[in-house]
């Protein structure tokens, strides 16, 4: 049977793909790369942008697609064949990428293209080429070009191994409990664990470290002990002070590890660490300014999260009988008081908010404001679960266009690593190989909770938000209109302006006209009533000091870890330090969450988190101009929707951010839209419990 990595045909035969299949593809692949490789940078190819892409880039692009396929595989269908195959290859993939973007005769060929050939897509293309080519060591030679790779591939083996750890920690972990000990947890939350317990042939619930069952247990859970049990095993996972038995998937190592390969690495380039490396491709201009930044936030933070922590110490003591709460009471304390002051819990919206509606009502939005249709679809998936959708916009003539095509995989499993994101399967390309204009393909995923009982899965606020957040990252790659594949989409697009399109979705969940069409009470059928809508926007920034000072914590504690900190010397005292600084509430001595962090150590985000928050202050205000032009009735202007999707999602990294930015609003972005959407604009007002 021919190898489904090597079909280029159409979209990836997910359910197809074996172990067996990668090693043999891939090496196929590598070979036509290196060929592909050494024709352009040959002395008489032509240093002509077309030409080397006609080469080069369709070779690196097939690659990157079926890498891609089993890089995404990896990740929600981990099995231990398919972990031994992806490892077997994972050192010939990144030399190959490493001495691709390292290598001096191509970098001498970019630098040799007349720009005046090329058209403004193409100009930034190459522009963002020739600054990659330099950080990726295009101008080391000799000893230091040759430990620079190594350095390469030893960090992508260690983030793959950090990503296993974290997940086989997570996996590995469960407690059967007594239906006793379960007193307060949602009846579906109970229901589900029951489940997995009779799935593992085993009496009681299972309660694992996996989202869906852990926060419901740590908000919801009456007994102190059951959330003090799970929440010791949750920040203790993949660290040298988890249970002895799970103690072999200690990240610490590691982190040190990476931690010196990156500094090692930025000195190689002539930087003094690597902060300053991370800020080269982004709209940041140096550590320093990330740094006050984060820290004039947290100043402006500080007193509403102080407010939100004397709230809940006396609550905590008034009402149930907490005088010195501990890190996991807090969870619970915070819902107990928002049921109190707000007279809802989470539980009761989440009832509200079945899947399928909550689907259909993201769907319209995206095709009311973008002016697109959204289509169900099938393709070869590697779950059952996963849904196909494709993205169409009609035409002058009436007849309608291919926009881009998306998977869609909502629920959580075994195999399937935590937390929601968006990656391509491929990129809007007019293809210098065939003319043809290649359309996006986008993986969305999530990791919800199952339905139960036969009924359909049921999401909570946050869910829907997370949601929305990850088809903003979609929309931004879908609804391109670059032909240039290295600026379309996200490709090319500063990374802390890269949430502006996610961060900017997530206020449609705060809408009373999108909210209306997009819940059904999952027994009543029933719309969301205004009343309980009423008391979710009253809650809405409820402990929102806490929340921003928890975002500053983590991603100070990122820049001062690459900027500041002796990779030699345990990073806690540096978390210590940091939460000292910004933090209002200290956890206890034995939680290790950095050994989990797996958008710094393993994500692409290192010192680069703060750009959630960088780009939170674009989005916000981005958002305000929908508030500034809504219709009376509150449905969001067409014609600014029209405007947002021109000025930032059509043109993709085809140009600066903060052009982009100014298309669009006419200005630079103010900081006041953030605070005031969080709750943070005047004094902070105490509310009596």
């Amino acid at each position: 049977m021919s190898n489904p990595l090597l079909d280029f045909s159409d979209l990836p035969h997910f359910d197809r793909i074996a172990p067996e299949h990668v090693a043999p593809a891939i090496d196929v692949l590598l070979e036509r790369a290196n060929t592909a490789l050494e024709t352009v940078t040959a002395p008489d190819f032509p240093a002509e942008w077309n030409a080397i892409a006609k080469v080069l880039d369709v070779a690196t692009e097939q690659l990157g697609v079926a890498w891609g396929s089993v890089s995404h595989l990896n990740s929600v269908a981990d099995t231990p064949e398919l972990r031994a195959a992806y490892n077997a290859v994972l050192p010939k993939v990144t030399e190959f990428w490493t001495r691709l973007g390292a290598d001096e005769r191509l970098y001498a060929k970019y630098k040799a293209i007349d720009p005046a050939t090329l058209t403004a897509e193409q100009r930034q293309a190459r522009q963002n080429a020739v600054r990659n080519f330099v950080l990726s060591g295009a101008e080391l030679t000799g000893a230091a070009k040759e430990r620079f790779a190594q350095i390469q591939e030893r960090q992508a083996e260690l983030s793959q191994k950090f990503s296993e750890n974290a997940l086989d920690a997570t996996d590995a972990y469960a407690y059967y409990a007594t239906a006793e000990e379960l007193e307060g947890v949602p009846q579906d939350v109970q229901q589900a664990a029951r489940e997995a317990a009779q799935a593992d042939g085993r009496e009681g619930h299972k309660l694992t470290l996996k989202m869906p069952c852990y926060l419901p247990v740590m908000q919801f859970a009456a007994r102190s002990d059951l959330r003090e049990k799970l929440y010791r095993a949750y920040v203790t996972r993949a660290s040298d002070q988890a249970e002895s038995d799970a103690r072999k998937f200690d990240n610490t190592a590691l982190i040190r590890e990476i931690l010196a390969l990156r500094r090692e690495e930025a000195q190689l380039l002539g930087y003094a660490n690597f902060g300053e490396v991370s800020v080269v491709p982004k709209m940041a201009q140096s550590p320093a300014q990330v740094i006050g930044f984060l820290r004039d936030l947290a100043r402006r933070a500080r007193p509403y999260a102080e407010n939100d922590i004397a709230d809940l110490r006396a609550f905590a003591a008034q009402h149930l009988g907490l005088a010195d709460p501990q890190a996991w009471d807090w969870p619970y304390i915070s819902e107990k008081l928002k049921e109190a002051r707000y007279a809802f819990s989470e539980q009761e919206v989440k009832a509200y908010f079945t899947a399928p509606k909550v689907l259909a009502g993201l769907f319209k939005i995206i095709e009311t404001l973008f002016e697109v249709a959204i289509r169900r679809d099938t393709a070869a998936v590697w779950n059952p679960a996963v849904e196909f959708y494709r993205i169409e916009r009609t035409r002058p003539d009436g007849g309608t266009q291919l926009v881009g095509q998306f998977y869609l995989d909502q629920p959580a499993r075994t195999g399937k690593r935590g937390g929601a994101w968006m990656d391509d399967v491929r990129t809007r390309w007019l293809r210098p190989d065939t003319g043809v204009l290649q359309t996006p393909v986008a993986h969305l995923v999530c990791n919800f909770a199952s339905g139960v009982d036969g009924k359909p899965p049921l999401l909570t606020h946050d869910d829907v938000i997370t949601l929305f957040h990850e088809f903003g990252h979609g929309l931004h790659h879908m609804l391109t209109q670059v032909n240039e594949r290295d600026v379309s989409g996200i490709g090319g697009v500063e990374w802390d302006a890269v949430e502006l399109p996610s961060q900017f979705m997530e206020n449609f969940c705060w809408e009373w006209d999108v909210l209306k069409h997009m819940t059904a009470h999952v027994d009543t059928g029933e719309p969301l009533p205004r009343a309980l809508y009423d008391k979710m926007i009253a809650a809405k920034n409820f402990q929102s000091g806490m929340q921003t000072l928890r975002q500053i914590e983590f991603s100070l504690f990122d820049m001062l870890l690459h900027t500041e900190h002796d990779p030699a010397q345990d990073i806690m005292p540096l978390l210590d330090a940091v939460r000292r600084e910004v933090a209002v509430l200290q956890p206890p001595a034995f939680s290790r969450t950095p050994h989990t962090f797996s958008h710094i150590f393993a994500g692409g985000y290192a010192a680069g988190y703060y750009s959630y928050k960088w780009a939170e202050v674009l989005s916000a205000d981005a958002y305000a101009a929908f508030e500034e032009t809504a219709a009376s009735d509150g449905q969001p202007s067409i014609e600014t929707g029209r405007r947002y999707r021109q000025a930032i999602l059509e043109v993709g990294g085809s140009r600066p951010a903060m052009e982009s930015f100014k298309a669009f609003r006419g200005r630079e972005p103010s900081l006041d839209a953030l605070l005031r959407h969080q709750g943070m604009a005047g004094a902070p007002a105490t509310a009596a419990a």
